[in-house]
């Protein structure tokens, strides 16, 4: 037989599991230098030039 579980204490866990993972990409979106923000900001609107020159007009 298995062994019981506590949902209530399951419950809490995977809301704290959630809570560290919101965490963790909060730090890595956030924690970043400005520097390096600016340059994946400036690498993303490169890619959306990029992307918005190769359109066809129909």
């Amino acid at each position: 037989m298995n062994k019981p579980v506590n949902l209530r204490q399951h419950r809490k866990q995977r809301a704290r599991q959630e809570k560290r993972a919101q965490g963790d990409a909060n730090a890595a979106k956030f924690g970043e230098a400005k520097h390096q923000r600016k340059v994946r900001d400036s690498e993303a609107q490169r890619v959306t030039r990029l992307h918005e020159a190769h359109k066809r007009d129909d």
